[in-house]
């Protein structure tokens, strides 16, 4: 009987998650993305200015997120095909362990973009300007003009960003 629940309630996130992905994606619009400053896991400070003329997949996640660990791999491929063609990824670790568990998760998963994980208060500020919602893994997709362009609550795929920077990067 658990095991029919528990299938049952997988089946109904998935279908939830690409539901609520439509809805959010037709609110998105166009709209300026908020400026940021943040601080990577190395110690530089990155800002959205950073980014500009570069399409940027801002994701949040968290180390204990199984979606988050499943995406990952394709997030760390992509970035290292792309990079030199304007693919930008800013990793936004919403994990409230501390950082030694982070480090030892980029460097577990071989990380290969950017990572923030900032105090509570700047968290709840970028949160709070971006949005993400209640659910991870959310990425937020800003075009070279830094705009909004969509917000993707669910676990992406590479077809996916590819899709995503193919697009955007020939506008």
């Amino acid at each position: 009987m658990r095991k029919i629940f528990l299938a049952i309630f997988a089946l109904a996130l998935l279908t939830a998650g690409a539901v609520f992905h439509r809805d959010v994606a037709a609110q998105a619009g166009f709209a300026a993305a908020p400026d940021f400053r943040l601080t990577d896991l190395k110690g530089k400070t990155i800002s959205l200015a950073d980014y500009k003329g570069k399409v940027l997949f801002l994701n949040f996640w968290a180390t204990w997120c199984p979606p988050c660990r499943a995406e990952i791999p394709d997030f760390v491929e992509v970035y290292s095909e792309m990079k030199s063609q304007g693919l930008e990824i800013l990793g936004v670790s919403l994990d409230t362990k501390g950082k030694d568990t982070v480090v030892a998760f980029v460097e577990k998963y071989k990380i290969n973009y950017p990572v923030v994980l900032e105090s509570k208060r700047a968290t709840e500020k970028i949160i709070s300007d971006f949005q993400p919602g209640q659910f991870i893994p959310t990425t937020i997709v800003i075009d070279k003009q830094g705009r909004i362009r969509d917000k993707y609550v669910g676990q992406l795929d590479k077809a996916q960003i590819l899709k995503y920077f193919h697009q955007l990067s020939s506008e």
